[in-house]
């Protein structure tokens, strides 16, 4: 068993190297440059979409709202407070500035998926919008094999890194700040997710849209008050980041000192950890929203990247850095909560950062959920859905009982092999992503010019074209 342990975490390795890294983030900059900077111009579109546009009646499951929800309940997850930190105890404080970098670039990829997402969606056999990758890949590419083979991936994919090595995380954690068993925390953890999910889609979305506001708004508040304590630091700890981007960091308090190479390195693979933009799962959920129009989901799926790495990690990153925590010598595991229990008084740093793990992790094991029901939907049709939902519920039983290194390994390797076919799909397929954003945007314009002719003004729409 070690033996096959050791040769997954080789595997996994491989499969995460640099060649996966620089083809994700590479697909980021050439769909950056061809969409001409889109995910900066139309941000404050998108938030408004998001956050104040009434609830659509258009064709589809959900809301755009609880569409974002849902992939955010699966992206932010432990990696937001264990993954930062891995990166900046081992990469230093520049490491955060790569994950900007990683995150600025994502967002045109998590675009890019939105759009096929929508585009390229079906509607199956019980009447619910499927849609993703698989969908893109074989109606979009013609490609269906290569469609099948993500599929796989991501069905497997769920049951590891979506579900038990996120039951375990909340077990352990309960255990060790209120002793409860993890047989406990497995059955109750077990039975709660199967009243979520055995709902489908729509109960899912109900469940996240509450969920995922109130555990994001409690962790960033805890961060706020830190950094609202440590004031005077602030401004030093963002002079350092960017800084150490650039100059590597000095070995301090028994770390590995890092040069910039390592920063990158480690700045991007827990950028890409923590968004997931280029991995295929965030447009499964895109595909279910209520519209008919593809660039609108699109915009909204982008702002999940925004969310995950420039609001979350930076504010788990910064209160690393100016609590000093980063460098004292803790193990990565609890480096966070270091920085909580230093920058807050009494038991409420350790509070916030356990309830954060506990949440995040919880709502990664139901947003997952969803991913993994609609590869196997693809590959066994819908009758499988209940059989899955049944034994995914049991699986996180499972996942809070045992000791996980070789199913953290497995799952990690067929998390990574999701992002290939995916990414074919996307460089291949840009071309239509550019067209039906240039469509977008024109029909937009003439929107904006017709009120304009009325007198009536849309303050929200920028007005930005690809070919302006």
């Amino acid at each position: 068993m070690n033996e096959l342990n050791a040769f997954f975490g080789m595997l996994s390795s491989y499969v995460w190297g640099a060649p996966l890294l620089v083809l994700l983030v590479g697909t980021g900059v050439l769909l950056t440059v061809r969409l001409r900077l889109l995910q900066l111009f139309m941000l404050p579109h998108a938030l408004y979409e998001t956050f104040v546009r009434p609830k659509s009646n258009e064709r589809g499951d959900i809301s755009h709202f609880q569409a974002l929800m849902v992939a955010l309940a699966a992206t932010i997850g432990t990696g937001n407070i264990i993954g930062v930190a891995t990166a900046i105890s081992v990469g230093g404080p520049g490491a955060l500035l790569w994950m900007w970098t990683t995150a600025a670039f994502g967002m045109a990829t998590k675009y890019a998926e939105g759009v096929l997402a929508v585009k390229y969606r079906i509607v199956d056999d019980k009447g619910e919008m499927a849609g993703g990758p698989m969908y893109y890949i074989e109606r979009g590419l013609g490609k269906k094999w290569l469609g099948v083979l993500f599929a796989l991936f991501g069905s497997v994919a769920a049951f590891g890194i979506g579900n038990m090595v996120q039951a375990n995380a909340v077990a352990g954690n309960l255990k060790e700040t209120f002793g409860v068993s993890p047989l406990i925390t497995g059955v109750a953890l077990a039975f709660v997710t199967g009243l979520v999910i055995l709902g489908g889609i729509r109960n899912i979305g109900r469940v996240s849209a509450v969920m995922v506001p109130v555990m994001a708004v409690v962790y960033v508040a805890g961060c706020l008050a830190i950094l609202f304590r440590y004031a005077d630091a602030v401004p030093g700890a963002l002079i350092q980041v960017f800084h150490d981007a650039f100059t590597g960091t000095a070995a301090t308090g028994g770390f590995l000192g890092s040069a910039v190479m390592l920063a990158i390195q480690k700045g991007v693979s827990r950028g890409v950890f923590s968004n997931e933009s280029g991995m295929g799962s965030a447009p499964i959920a895109a595909a279910a929203a209520k519209t008919n129009e593809p660039c609108e989901q699109a915009l909204v799926s982008m702002t999940g990247t925004f969310i995950d790495t420039i609001i979350v990690c930076t504010m788990t990153g910064l209160v690393l850095i100016v609590t000093g925590a980063w460098h004292a010598g803790t193990e990565v595991s609890a480096l966070t909560k270091s920085a909580f229990d230093i920058g807050l008084p009494g038991n409420w740093g350790g509070f916030i950062v356990t309830f954060g793990i506990i949440f995040f992790a919880y709502s990664t094991i139901i947003g997952w959920a969803y991913y993994g029901e609609k590869c196997t939907e693809y590959l066994l049709g819908v009758k499988a859905l209940f059989p899955y939902r049944l034994v995914y519920a049991a699986f996180v039983f499972v996942g809070a009982s045992v000791k996980l290194d070789l199913v953290w390994n497995f799952a990690d390797i067929m998390n990574g092999l999701m992002a290939v076919p995916n990414l074919i799909a996307l460089l291949a397929l840009s071309g239509v992503v550019v067209a039906e954003t240039n469509r977008f945007l024109a029909e937009k314009k003439g929107r904006k010019a017709g009120k304009v002719r009325e007198g009536e003004i849309d303050r929200v729409d920028g007005g930005f074209g690809l070919n302006d």
